[in-house]
């Protein structure tokens, strides 16, 4: 079986964080970030961890929006709206 391939980058100064995990391993990427930010070793911090739980967040959003909405039509352009904002005071 092929999985999906993924990373996350984080560029810091001069240092350059990759963490590369595979599609459905999310939760072992999240204690990654957790044991990165608690490892007084490195300088990746929580705030580090927050910025790529949040992509991570993001970009599972949007496999699932793709997923949802994979089969429903586009919307349909309305011309109801003429663009004038003008207040009609």
């Amino acid at each position: 079986m092929n999985t999906e391939k993924k990373q996350l980058v984080l560029n810091k100064g001069g240092e350059k964080y990759i963490f590369r995990y595979e599609a459905g391993q999310e939760g072992p990427l999240l204690d990654a970030l957790v044991s990165c930010a608690t490892d007084p070793r490195t300088d990746f911090d929580w705030f580090d961890a927050a910025v790529l739980s949040f992509r991570l967040t993001q970009s599972l959003i949007g496999q699932a929006d793709q997923l949802l909405y994979k089969d429903l039509p586009l919307p349909t352009q309305s011309s109801e709206f003429d663009g004038d904002c003008e207040d009609p005071d």
